[in-house]
């Protein structure tokens, strides 16, 4: 396994993190259980969750099961970088959602109970919240900080423009700030090369990518043999959409005798800025299958050919639409 540090920060992690969206949901709790002791087997030490995910309001349902692991002992804990998010609705009332220092604080509390830890490595807001001010944030996340409740901070869907803001206002108060962005990015999405990335190399953020395959697209959609997520209607809809690229693209990862899933995440970690694109195994097979990523080195050549299939926005902002 390779290892490099989450942005400017002295933190290292895995070059895939493991993300727990799955866990619950789609993978029973002892099916996760292995597939995180097999990532770890692995040497994949940074692991991604979000209060919200299990998708019951207010129960945090893969938080406990990643939780219950962890609690099982033999190093667990202390191996991994243990990443969660904080934004979500947890319940019915007025405050329990968004970033206002009330609730960061209360949600805070809530997923450190549920992942059976006293502190969390990278707590990471989940969404913008335009509606509260920086200063209330910052402060909030400064008083974690400060207690040992969180070591990190991060963002995840943030614009260009959000990172600076935060940024500049986290200088002011002599604060570290955020360390790294949770960005849609995939070879068919790219729209974060206009902006977001140049604010993170900025600003000294890494990327972690979230759907890294865009929901299985591009992890051999077309393959008679695939399954899961093709099943579902708005997935076929998008396979209809991209077909002339994907029949591209697969045709493409046939002549580097590559499969397409490895493709998309070697692109992936080719490009500047990314950390670790976040892989959501709901199997352990489809744990296994990523691995040959970190070993699939690309060509200039090869990645000229793979921007030819899936062409971004031209480059950064405001070169790609203006002079």
């Amino acid at each position: 396994m390779q290892y490099v540090h989450l942005g400017r920060s002295g933190l290292r992690v895995s070059r895939l993190c493991l993300g727990t969206m799955n866990f619950g949901p789609h993978t029973t709790e002892a099916d996760s259980g292995q597939i995180m002791d097999h990532a770890l087997e692995l040497g994949i030490n940074f692991f991604d969750s979000a209060n919200v995910y299990g998708w019951k309001v207010g129960e945090g349902v893969t938080e406990q099961i990643v939780g219950r692991w962890l609690a099982q002992g033999g190093g667990r804990r202390e191996k991994v970088v243990l990443a969660t998010k904080v934004y979500g609705r947890m319940g019915d009332w007025p405050n329990e959602s968004r970033l206002s220092a009330r609730h960061i604080k209360h949600a805070c509390e809530g997923s450190l109970r549920r992942l059976n830890t006293d502190y969390i490595d990278l707590y990471q807001m989940h969404h913008i919240d335009r509606d509260c001010p920086w200063d209330e944030i910052w402060q909030a996340m400064e008083q974690l900080c400060r207690e040992g409740k969180v070591l990190y901070v991060g963002s995840s869907n943030f614009a260009g423009w959000h990172i600076a803001q935060a940024q500049e206002l986290a200088k002011s108060r002599h604060f570290l700030g955020l360390i790294s962005e949770q960005s849609l990015y995939n070879l068919l999405e790219r729209t974060v090369e206009l902006e977001v990335i140049p604010a993170c190399q900025a600003y000294g953020l890494g990327i972690i990518p979230w759907s890294p395959l865009a929901r299985g697209l591009l992890g051999g959609a077309l393959s008679p043999s695939t399954n899961g997520r093709r099943a579902e209607e708005d997935v076929r809809k998008d396979i209809e959409t991209h077909r002339q690229k994907l029949e591209a693209y697969e045709q493409y990862c046939r002549t580097l005798n590559a499969a397409p899933a490895a493709v998309a995440l070697a692109w992936l970690l080719h490009q500047p800025a990314v950390t670790a694109p976040i892989i959501g195994p709901r199997t352990m097979e489809q744990l296994t299958a990523t691995m040959p990523s970190l070993e699939l080195t690309l060509t200039p050549e090869q990645l000229k050919t793979l921007d030819a299939i899936f062409p971004g926005p031209g480059g950064t902002a405001p070169e790609a639409y203006a002079w």
